[in-house]
């Protein structure tokens, strides 16, 4: 297993009636009257000190991702924080997971293809680079990208990226939507022929197509558990099946809320409003603003409609009502002492069957020094207990080149996770 910790940076400090009072917290939500440029500064250095410290600590990778005018995750530019991250974490073995900067919306394109090789060479070698469709909100309504436009506009940006990585010669590039006199990008990375693609999705069946046609890994991304996890992985599994690809668990990843503390009562204490902060504000999005027609394409949109939004939409009439323990048993937040923690994402690695597992450990309004215990638990007494699990079967092809041996614990994790320490439940 490869395990990462994911951050969204969101605002945490939303008034109590936030959700009452406006209609999303994604494309409208109006700083003036919510925003504080200071807080937002001591937001960004919090996220950088709590990745880094997840670094130190033995993740196995960090990731920050990409999105506009939201105050449930404000990273407007992930590789800045990429940056400032690659270079506090060289010397360690972690990977830097740009998850990542969104294609479609960037212009010309071939500018990820150079911010993505800077990173690649301050790390040492060490990105993963995610390349995301982006969402509606996003690329539609924050950047004026038709709908209608966005896939057809990313197949070819991930073409031009690709090919300024690995194209020997100064090329033209004469696209629908670029067209160049000469790409002839400095940096290059140092990983050759180019750094491991991450492609994440939303259970879109052109983006399993897109995945499985390039070799790259697809990563499902959704805060509504490994119970709805299951249905899309299941589905895409059998797709790789289909299409006679050897199912390797590590050309697929999810992601996972995840809350540890001491006791199984402890955690429901400390996390439970948090998790309440985070269904309640950052996922307070105007249903209009999520799906504008065209983009999905039709297949996909059927398969979307027959598949997850009965399930979304029965999850999303029950959580307003939702005690801790529904949050925990329904599989969208696995939470409680670490050993229950671990039995919980033991179950969820097996039934999903990936390799690629990207934790949310800081969740919604959580304070500093909280995040900062998550980490500290999750990696010394659930992140050991979770390493070996394809180990014996399988490599990973989707990991940066320098970074695919089991990586060496630090000596205080080791120290905890050989002497078999637990939290009680």
């Amino acid at each position: 297993m490869k395990i990462s910790m994911f951050h969204l940076m969101p605002y945490r400090d939303l008034p109590a009636d936030f959700e009452q009072k406006y209609r999303s917290v994604w494309v409208d939500p109006p700083w003036l009257e919510l925003g504080d440029a200071e807080k937002v500064g001591q937001y960004y250095n919090w996220t950088l000190d709590e990745l880094t410290y997840a670094a130190q600590s033995g993740l196995d990778g960090i990731c920050v991702n990409e999105h506009h005018q939201n105050a449930y995750g404000f990273m407007p530019g992930p590789n800045l924080m990429g940056a400032a991250l690659a270079r506090a974490t060289n010397g360690t073995d972690c990977a830097i997971v740009q998850m990542g900067a969104t294609l479609p919306t960037t212009n010309p394109p071939h500018r990820v293809a150079e911010e993505y090789a800077m990173l690649d060479c301050i790390s040492g070698g060490r990105l993963v680079a995610g390349m995301p469709l982006g969402s509606a909100m996003d690329a539609t309504l924050c950047y004026g990208i038709p709908p209608i436009e966005q896939r057809e506009r990313y197949y070819e940006a991930h073409d031009l990226v690709l090919r300024a990585w690995t194209e020997n010669e100064i090329f033209a590039f004469n696209g629908k939507y670029t067209q160049l006199p000469m790409v002839n990008i400095w940096p290059r990375p140092i990983q050759q022929p180019h750094p491991p693609v991450w492609v994440p999705g939303t259970g879109s069946l052109s983006t399993w197509d897109f995945a499985a046609q390039h070799d790259h890994c697809y990563c499902f991304l959704s805060y509504f558990g490994s119970g709805l996890g299951k249905s899309v992985m299941d589905g895409f599994w059998e797709f790789v099946d289909k299409r006679g690809i050897d199912p390797n668990p590590y050309r697929a990843g999810f992601l996972q809320l995840v809350a540890v503390s001491e006791t199984d009562a402890k955690a429901e204490e400390e996390y439970y409003e948090h998790i309440r902060y985070f269904y309640d504000k950052c996922m307070h999005i105007a249903p209009e603003y999520m799906f504008p027609p065209g983009f999905q394409d039709y297949r996909s949109m059927v398969n979307t409609m027959k598949k997850q939004v009965g399930q979304i939409s029965g999850l999303q009439e029950q959580v307003p009502n939702w005690k801790f323990k529904d949050f925990v048993e329904n599989g969208l937040v696995m939470a409680g002492s670490p050993e229950t923690v671990r039995g919980q994402l033991e179950q969820a690695i097996k039934d999903l069957r990936v390799g690629n597992l990207m934790v949310l450990l800081h969740i919604g309004s959580m304070p500093h020094e909280l995040t900062l215990k998550n980490i500290d638990l999750f990696s010394r007494e659930v992140l050991p207990h979770l390493r070996d699990i394809w180990d014996d079967e399988w490599e990973n092809h989707w990991w940066p080149q320098g970074l695919r041996h089991k990586r060496e614990l630090p000596s205080a994790v080791a120290a905890v996770a050989g002497g078999g320490a637990g939290g009680a439940s």
